[in-house]
């Protein structure tokens, strides 16, 4: 094991390198719309189909297409949270001064439109039914800054983290749909319009868990008990959940994939901040994590795609697993995340120590995202390497 582990530190600091050598700016598969090409001349299917095309496109043709590498508002909240969990280790001027960096980046570029503290995505993004234009923020991208916040603060106790995790929570009760029915709250994953995506309502619930622990004040440990009542009402039988749930229909979006990983880190935050005396919440987390990895990966490390699509092989996929597992009291499952750790080095990662993006049965694609591979990667590894952190 120890060679093994040894090799993991190694693509670890590899990473790293190569992070900061890029300045953590980098390109995104779904960063089509930066480009200087007006899709939109095609009409509402232009956008669409572009981005479609360049998320399989093997060729990383962005800068021919005008598409410049920038700074991802997501990215730079993955990159805080693993520096932070970093510097708790060792606390060197090196890593403190990227965590200052990260930390004033995210406080100069929020979305200043809405109340509070918010952010999106650096690049439009369209599908058939709506679009969300560049920076509209979004839970998600608030919810995951939320937990490098949450880690640079215990890093640092900077108590104006503490400033811009209330910021965010008010963003949330402010802009964001909020359907309620007597299982519980489900927040709407944008201001665009009011859905139920289970995922995403988690991360707000792990938001107010976050302030509670901080704040010791019952209204948020109430908003999230309240959030995760109505995503724990939703798991199956056999411990999966679905992605997401049609306010008007009550019909469920089938879809099991890396999600599963969110949902169970949000509700192991939950449970381990202000809910840790709840046996239904940790049942559900249990009866998770075992679907999670029994029917998600096989025995190699190599994880499924979507259930039941073995096919491609998506770096995002692997490095929630490391994330999740590693963060399990099993034995068993922390030792499964360093074999998904094992296998992700062996066979997705390039010679300068980037991880690619997706492996399929007959070919890859080996542009190095850097929010979708990086960003995931170097934080799952430091998970990994630093055990019992935030």
């Amino acid at each position: 094991m120890a060679p093994a582990f040894d090799n993991i530190k190694k693509a670890r600091a590899s990473v790293e390198a190569y992070v900061e050598n890029e300045n953590f700016k980098g390109y995104d598969p779904y960063d089509t719309l930066n480009s200087t090409l007006p899709f939109n001349w095609l009409g509402k299917w232009g956008p669409v189909l572009a981005i479609q095309f360049q998320k399989r496109n093997p060729l990383n043709i962005r800068p021919a297409i005008g598409i410049k590498k920038e700074h991802n508002p997501k990215a730079i909240g993955l990159f805080l949270h693993a520096y932070s969990i970093k510097y708790l280790k060792d606390p060197n001027a090196n890593i403190l001064n990227n965590m200052r960096f990260m930390f004033r980046w995210l406080k100069e570029n929020r979305n200043q439109d809405y109340t509070g503290y918010c952010w999106g995505y650096n690049f439009g993004w369209a599908s058939p039914d709506k679009f969300l234009p560049a920076n509209s923020p979004t839970i998600v991208v608030s919810g995951f800054i939320a937990k490098g916040l949450f880690a640079y603060y215990k890093a640092t106790e900077d108590k104006e983290a503490i400033v811009l995790l209330k910021g965010i929570a008010k963003f949330i009760l402010t802009h964001l749909t909020a359907t309620k029915d007597k299982t519980g709250t489900c927040y709407s994953y944008s201001t665009v319009e009011a859905d139920c995506c289970y995922n995403a309502s988690m991360l707000g619930a792990e938001v107010f868990a976050f302030l509670f622990y901080l704040t010791k004040e019952n209204q948020y440990a109430e908003l999230a008990i309240n959030a995760t009542n109505f995503v724990v009402a939703r798991q199956q039988e056999n411990g999966c959940w679905n992605y997401s749930i049609n306010i008007k229909t009550n019909v469920e979006r089938k879809q099991v994939d890396f999600h599963q990983g969110y949902i169970l880190d949000s509700l192991k935050t939950v449970i381990d901040l202000c809910a840790s005396e709840n046996s239904g919440y940790k049942k559900a987390w249990k009866n998770g994590i075992n679907f999670y990895r029994q029917n998600q990966f096989f025995d190699d490390g190599r994880a499924i795609w979507r259930l039941p699509q073995q096919w491609p092989v998506d770096i995002h996929n692997q490095s929630q697993g490391i994330i999740t597992l590693s963060e399990s009291s099993d034995v068993e499952h922390r030792k499964f995340a360093a074999k998904i750790a094992e296998w992700t080095i062996e066979n997705m990662r390039n010679e300068n120590g980037s991880f690619y993006y997706k492996k399929y049965a007959t070919h890859s694609i080996k542009t190095p995202f850097m929010r979708w591979g990086q960003a995931w990667m170097f934080l799952a590894l430091v998970k990994l390497t630093h055990p019992n952190q935030q």
